[in-house]
């Protein structure tokens, strides 16, 4: 059976970020893409109106799809990766949900990455994860409108971020499934479980039922595919021999710092989705 393309997209937060955040959706679409990505996009959980407008704005105007959009997750460039787990920082997320739900229902989002957080002194991990569960299924009920779905990720690097394994985040997925909320599914991050030094192809072997979306990097150095050692484009054919029809987001930093030169690897007539 032919199976459809796979199709991609570029992750804004990290491709085109020679330009101003409200200019890149265009360059994306300049660059031949249909659908874009981003972190959350703003400094606080709460934006001002007009800069979700703003926001809002840009990617309509440009003409792609916003596929993916992350929750608030605190400054992913200083000691946060994630605040839904940490007590004092709970508030924050839940008052983020509404404004995350309304891009998504205006936007038509289809997956929204909750970052799970770092381990944090004085509170215990049961503790952690129990407020973990608990506000991932309000993220879960926030977004159920839009028809979107929360995504739980893996992450590597120095951080006390205990989902470090493709197993670890699909734990998270089923205790929150199982705790009501079925619209949760696995960020299948290759550079984040490649750097990690975890089995990719077991990943997806095991775990293929709940891979709600894509994100690839090549390790070491979270470039483009071809400037590292991982088989990025063998496990992608693995994904699609296998029936993913998901979108497959660039989150790589250009290797030489210029994101048209850094898409050599994906002809022009490979970026739409069609």
């Amino acid at each position: 059976m032919n199976r459809p393309a796979m199709r991609y997209l570029p992750n804004c937060s990290l491709l085109f970020a020679e330009l101003p955040l409200l200019e890149r959706p265009a360059a994306a679409k300049a660059a031949g893409f249909d659908a874009v990505e981003f972190w959350w996009p703003f400094a606080e959980a709460v934006p001002a109106d007009a800069e979700v407008e703003a926001f809002v704005t840009a990617i309509s105007d440009a003409g792609v799809a916003l596929v993916g959009l992350n929750f608030f997750a605190g400054d992913l460039a200083g000691p946060d990766c994630g605040v839904l787990s940490l007590p004092a920082r709970s508030p924050e997320f839940r008052a983020n949900l509404a404004v995350a739900a309304s891009i998504a229902g205006r936007l038509g989002v289809r997956g929204l990455n909750a970052l799970y957080g770092n381990r944090a002194d004085g509170v215990s991990p049961q503790e952690q994860d129990e407020l973990a569960t608990e506000n991932l299924v309000l993220a879960a009920e926030a977004v159920a409108a839009a028809g979107a779905t929360v995504l739980v990720e893996p992450i590597s690097g120095p951080k006390p971020y205990p989902l470090r394994t493709a197993a670890d985040a699909v734990a998270v997925v089923d205790r929150v499934r199982a705790a009501g909320a079925p619209n949760v599914g696995f960020l299948f991050d290759l550079f984040h479980l490649g750097a990690n030094g975890d089995d990719l192809d077991e990943a997806i072997t095991r775990h293929f039922d709940v891979i709600a979306h894509v994100q690839i990097a090549d390790v070491p150095g979270r470039g483009e595919p071809g400037s590292g050692e991982l088989d990025l484009m063998g496990r992608l054919q693995t994904l699609q021999d296998k029936g993913y029809d998901g979108w497959v987001a660039l989150e790589y930093k250009p290797s030489t710092g210029d994101t048209a030169e850094s898409l050599h690897w994906l002809p022009r007539a490979r970026r739409g989705a069609a």
